[in-house]
């Protein structure tokens, strides 16, 4: 295959397919990458199906749009180094088109099996499995391979301590305490506080990197934290007002008022994990489109490549359409099989997840959000107790994400290898 000998119409045959790839894989990171992030909500019933697919649209299309990777590097998370293809972009192209393909088929497989995986590991995978043959075995950057294994054990335990811990002081503090409702008035306020920090901080840090706003650390508090205040007053203020007779929003007795003041707590909770879903993952099926739309129409490989803001909106629409079709497998697994989850659970674990996956950001610890937010749901399992957890849904949960590199790496080979053959 020669790119420059591409005609008009063939160039037409290569983008309408490579749309339907991106596309594919969009809708299979919704299927299993948002299902696996929303289903908190739905399990807790802090959301219904509906709403959740309605909130994670919306949100996931604002973040994609708003928030999402508009400059992305050519070949996704620096795997493989681009000027290495620069004398064969056909190759990129073929390549890109194996990688989209792969990963969503192991995307596609999980989601049928009811397993939470990672879809940016998925697509690294890809990549290097094409990788490997057009560049070399040594051309990869096998130490950021090594940082992904490694985040198979930071992301899940970090999550498990921080949401786990999470749930242990709520449950101390007030689940167990001799007036549950009185003391969720008492610290609900806080909690809503620290959602405000943790949700500006994360749109600050890793949201607003189009706007080229630099802010340091401190200067980013200043911002956050009068937010923050402001709208703890504010829930304390409604608190106050809320929970009394014929009230319809928080009503039941003194457990039952627990659980619904954590339900709105987690609603917010569930939309920051939307938009923040559209902001990193829609990159995962777009990037490699915008590659390939790249390469066919200057015919040149670039370093970094700008993706058109239709295509994030697009990305995003069928990451939310994905959940809506195929995402009821794995929420029943993140929701009601690794462990029961309630209102105030869902929160310890959502609120955990966004709160490790900000802290290791900043610190530059590779984790996944799929395998945090897992690994949070176990945390607060574990602090009820052992026997708490299905460990047989557990275990195949860690065989998905340990097989998940070796799988997207030999089947996007094979794939390259295939259209390699079939041009030739």
């Amino acid at each position: 295959m020669n790119i420059l000998s591409i005609t008009p119409g063939s160039e037409l045959f290569i983008l309408g397919f490579a749309v339907i790839l991106g596309l594919y894989m969009a809708a299979n990171i919704g299927a299993n990458d948002l299902a696996n992030a929303m289903g908190t909500s739905v399990g807790s019933g802090a959301l219904t199906m509906k709403r959740a697919v309605l909130v994670s649209m919306v949100f996931n299309l604002a973040g994609a749009v708003l928030a999402g990777g508009h400059v992305t590097n050519t070949i996704r998370k620096g795997m493989i180094d681009p000027s290495l293809l620069a004398g064969s972009p056909e190759k990129l192209l073929l390549g890109m088109f194996a990688a989209l393909l792969a990963a969503g088929v192991w995307v596609q497989l999980a989601t049928h099996l009811g397993l939470p995986v990672s879809t940016t590991h998925s697509i690294v995978g890809a990549v290097v499995g094409f990788g490997v043959l057009a560049v070399g075995f040594g051309a990869i950057s096998w130490g950021k391979v090594g940082a992904i294994a490694l985040s198979w054990v930071i992301s899940p335990v970090s999550g498990a301590v921080v949401g786990g811990g999470i749930f242990y002081l709520i449950q101390r503090k007030i689940i167990k305490s001799n007036a549950p409702y009185r003391a969720a008035q008492r610290y609900a306020p806080w909690l809503l506080s620290l959602v405000f920090i943790v949700i500006i901080l994360s749109v600050i840090f890793k949201g607003l990197k189009n706007l080229h706003l630099d802010l340091s650390f401190s200067r980013a508090l200043l911002v956050a934290l009068p937010v923050s205040v402001a709208a703890g007053f504010g829930g304390k203020v409604v608190l106050s007002r809320l929970g009394g007779p014929g009230c319809r929003w928080i009503r039941g007795d003194e457990e039952e008022k627990v659980e619904c003041v954590f339900g709105y707590l987690q609603i917010m909770t569930a939309c920051y994990v939307a938009f923040a879903h559209g902001a990193n993952d829609v990159a995962n099926a777009v990037g490699p489109l915008a590659a390939i739309y790249s390469v066919v129409k200057t015919k040149t490989v670039a370093m970094q490549v700008e993706v058109p803001v239709w295509m994030l909106a697009v990305g995003g629409i069928m990451v939310g359409g994905g959940l809506l079709a195929f995402g009821s497998r794995v929420m029943r697994t993140i929701g009601k099989k690794i462990t029961e989850i309630t209102p105030v659970r869902g929160f310890c674990a959502e609120f955990g997840a966004a709160t490790t996956i900000l802290f290791c950001s900043r610190l530059g610890l590779p984790v996944s959000t799929t395998h945090v937010l897992v690994g949070s749901v176990v945390g607060v399992g574990v602090m009820r107790g052992m026997g708490f957890l299905d460990l047989r849904v557990i275990r195949n949960i860690a065989y998905s994400w340990l097989v998940t590199l070796p799988f997207t790496i030999a089947l996007s080979m094979a794939l390259y290898k295939l259209l390699i053959a079939f041009l030739s």
